[in-house]
């Protein structure tokens, strides 16, 4: 059994089709067969199960894969493990970002990272939290950008920033005239949320009803844009994070209203998995985003130390 074999057969579970896995691997078809067949007999397993079109992995071939994608990782580990202390980070990894952060910190993130860290090779992929988790169980996501406490025994969780929630009102909406908004007088009625699976909802209702069910009167909507947009044409109201805030227009800007009494905020943090130890990489991402997140956002500890792990 090698590397490059386990390589092989996590190309062919990700693009089920050997021609593709094999020009992904940058190896002939041929190749490619030849190599997972051998690790096959080596395990005395079927992998694949080949009469399937697209073919795709048996049950026993699943977990292998699954398996796989952890040793590969620990091999990228190993690799951090050598490589540290040298001037420039070389590596490659996976992060993995929620809808609800991914247009703050992706563009200008990929932007730093490439200038900071040019031998470093990352792959940025948006992600729901619970798609997120699964990933990075699954070891195919190293680094997870997420709200968070997640209280998940198997995931370790280093807070970054800590990001304050703002409402914005229509000019119809009851509310519009005040100048703040008191937490505990925010109705249900004519609050526009988003679609489930997004962690921004449940931090909504986490902070309006603690202890009450979703009102009829509740709408859903797949992006913060469109919740905006919902809005400004149909009225009501919606928690925005206050990263959000520079995206809006002059106009937009006059419907912002700071709630207080207490000012809803979640925590960002990075998340690994509990024996994740490529500190290196951990702090590098952690030093990109303090160029992006404001000072006074930013995690007490993360300002004065680095991430030990």
């Amino acid at each position: 059994m090698t590397l490059q074999q386990l390589q092989y057969i996590v190309a062919l579970d990700r693009y089920r089709h050997f021609v593709k896995a094999a020009e992904a691997c940058r190896v002939s078809q041929p190749t490619l067969s030849t190599m997972v067949a051998r690790l096959e007999e080596a395990l005395d397993v079927k992998i694949f199960d080949r009469t399937k079109q697209p073919i795709e992995p048996t049950p026993l071939g699943t977990e292998v894969i699954r398996q796989a994608h952890k040793i590969l990782q620990q091999s990228r580990e190993l690799q951090d493990l050598v490589q540290k202390g040298k001037e420039n980070l070389e590596t490659r990894f996976n992060l993995a970002v929620i809808p609800t952060v991914a247009p703050y910190i992706i563009p200008e993130f990929i932007t730093h990272f490439k200038k900071d860290f040019p031998k470093t090779e990352v792959k940025v992929s948006e992600m729901r939290t619970e798609e997120i988790i699964r990933n990075i169980k699954d070891a195919k996501v190293d680094i997870g950008l997420l709200a968070t406490p997640l209280l998940d025994q198997d995931l370790l969780e280093i807070p970054l920033y800590y990001e304050k929630f703002v409402a914005y009102v229509s000019p119809s909406d009851n509310n519009y005239s005040k100048e703040n908004l008191m937490a505990s007088e925010l109705p249900l009625q004519h609050l526009w949320v988003l679609q489930e699976g997004h962690c921004l909802r449940d931090q909504i209702f986490n902070f309006c009803t603690p202890d009450a069910p979703a009102d009829k009167q509740i709408y859903e909507a797949g992006s913060i844009d469109n919740l905006i947009r919902i809005i400004d044409t149909n009225g009501g109201y919606t928690l925005i994070p206050q990263l959000h805030i520079p995206m809006l227009n002059q106009e937009q800007l006059q419907h912002i209203r700071p709630v207080i009494s207490p000012p809803p905020v979640r925590e960002i943090s990075l998340v690994v998995y509990k024996d994740f130890y490529r500190e290196a990489l951990l702090n590098a991402v952690a030093d990109t985003v303090k160029q992006i997140i404001p000072s006074g956002m930013l995690d007490t500890r993360l300002k004065k130390f680095s991430i030990k792990l």
